[in-house]
């Protein structure tokens, strides 16, 4: 089994990937913990430095799960490419609906963000994508779980800030090895760090196009919230009334691929 760097989380020297940690040390519900070095979740590895990429290379990763769709990617750019490292590409929902929505973000003017992002519209607009992630999404989910389960570990999982999709994949991989559920909020809510936060990009940089009005009015868009993965964990409970039932039936996983799956993850 391959042995990884045990960094402690402050030490992580990354300058151009956002929101990078290591889920080592969560609690389950049995008392075990999940291991250090074995899932890490990060924004996506486009623009990692040349430091970056030594210090990733050097973790030991088997593969790296990539969630963003072809409107990231091509606005982002590719993964740096990891030496011996397999990258998976399984494209989720975006929150913000793709390239237009991002467009909207980054180009549009104070009016144009009251109307679609105002008045409560961008919070609901996450929950919702939450909840529409976690209802049809089930089948990728489960080949993430299955691959971890079998030979895809050590692990990072990503989308473009590391927030919202890797993050609902993250928490569904943790609830299938029985972690806490406020360990998996906690961890969850580290992505609103301001050293982890992704940063706001605008074409307008100025006083104007910057102002307290607009940051108020992305901030939902940019936020881990609890309502967020609140809407998540309600949606199961409305789908398939138990995390037990999301588990067996919604994500297909046998006692063997959730034994195993634990026995890849968790500590001894």
């Amino acid at each position: 089994m391959t042995q990884t760097p045990q960094v402690p989380p402050a030490e992580f020297p990354l300058t151009e990937v956002r929101n990078f940690r290591d889920v080592g040390g969560l609690p389950t519900v049995d008392g075990r913990r999940v291991r250090h070095g074995r899932l890490f979740r990060s924004g996506h590895l486009a623009h990692a430095t040349e430091a970056d990429t030594a210090f990733l290379a050097g973790l030991g990763l088997h593969t790296v799960f990539d969630f963003r769709n072809s409107s990231d990617i091509k606005l982002e750019g590719p993964d740096v490419t990891l030496p011996g490292v397999r990258n998976v590409n399984i494209p989720l929902t975006d929150p913000a609906d793709g390239a237009e929505f991002w467009t909207m973000v980054r180009d549009g003017e104070l009016d144009e963000l009251r109307t679609v992002l105002g008045d409560g519209k961008a919070a609901s607009r996450m929950a919702t994508s939450y909840r529409h992630i976690i209802t049809t999404r089930t089948e990728d989910h489960s080949r993430l779980l299955r691959a971890l389960a079998d030979d895809s570990v050590p692990a990072l999982m990503h989308c473009a800030a590391g927030k919202d999709r890797a993050g609902l994949s993250i928490a569904v991989t943790l609830l299938a090895i029985g972690v806490e559920r406020d360990a998996i909020e906690q961890d969850y809510l580290k992505s609103n760090d301001p050293s982890r936060r992704y940063k706001i990009r605008r074409s307008d940089n100025s006083a104007v196009g910057m102002s307290p009005e607009v940051l108020e009015l992305l901030s939902p868009l940019f936020g881990a919230h609890t309502d967020y993965l609140t809407a998540a964990f309600d949606a199961i409970a409305q789908t398939w009334g138990s995390t037990e039932t999301y588990l067996t039936e919604g994500l297909r996983l046998t006692p063997e691929v959730r034994e195993r799956l634990r026995a890849q993850l968790l500590d001894d």
